[in-house]
Parts: structure tokens; sequence; C-alpha cells
């Protein structure tokens, strides 16, 4: 492990620790050439999800790129960022315990959109809107009458 501050090669681990979602592990560490100390997480390397968009191309999934969409529904609303974390590795450690690893993107909007739906209503339409590619007004007014009901 590189040292952030001197770029020293030579740590050791101080303390290690799982973290609350017991999916990362937290490591203290030292740096033996300046003595500062800095945290590392570890996070087991999985086999790559792949994602198969509508238009049949395929991409790896990416964690990242989720949790972009869900802050950016969630922008302006009670939703933190250790919520959309959380709903982030539900929806990772469900897609990998699924049958296969090549997942259809509109199966992963689906399975955000109803774990959305419970945490909060607005973002739960936010991230629907650009999803389900709401084209006008009407769109928005159907699905508002489906949640509501």
């Amino acid at each position: 492990m590189k040292c952030p501050y001197c770029g020293g090669s030579e740590t050791e681990v101080v303390e290690t620790r799982d973290s609350e979602d017991l999916e990362t592990i937290r490591r203290r560490r030292a740096c033996l050439k300046c003595d500062k100390r800095f945290t590392t997480y570890e996070r087991i390397e999985n086999v790559h999800l792949v994602v198969i968009k509508k238009d049949g191309r395929r991409e790896q999934f990416s964690r990242d790129k989720l949790k972009a969409g869900l802050a950016n529904a969630a922008q302006k609303t009670k939703v933190s960022l250790e919520k959309i974390e959380k709903l982030v590795t539900e929806v990772e450690r469900e897609l990998r315990g699924g049958e296969t690893l090549e997942i259809e993107s509109k199966k992963i909007g689906l399975l955000v959109a109803n774990k959305l739906k419970k945490i909060d209503k607005v973002a739960y339409i936010r991230f629907s809107s650009v999803f389900r590619r709401f084209v006008d007004v009407e769109d928005f007014e159907k699905e508002l009458k489906r949640l509501i009901k």
C-alpha cells in the first residue's frame, strides 16, 4: 500500500474493522517512512455483472453510475447519501444473487424504482421519469395516479 502523504511503499495495518454494510473492510494504516496514518477500504472483487441495454449493447454494471442516477433523483429530498449507498448495495447484492450475471437494464430499473418508492415518492417519480423516458405531462400524470392508489 502506497502512503498518500509521502508515497512510501512500506505501511503497516494498525487496526481492521468490518464496515456497517459488511461488504467492505476498513483498515487503519501507518506509514513506516513518515509515521502518518490513513484509512483504506477493501471490497471483495466479484465477477462482473453485465447490463444489457435497451438497444442490445452490453456494458459492465457500475455502482457509481447507479449511485449518481439516484443522487440526481434524490436532489432536494430527504434521501441521504447513506440511504442511497445502502440501496445500491441491496440492488447489487440481489443482482449477484440472481440466476445470471447478465441483466437487462429494464430489470435493474424496476428493482431500483420499487425500492426507491418505499423511501421517497418524489425521488421515485424523478427516477422513473428518466428510467421510463416520460415524454410529456400525461406520462407523469399516469404514474402519479398509480402512486396515489
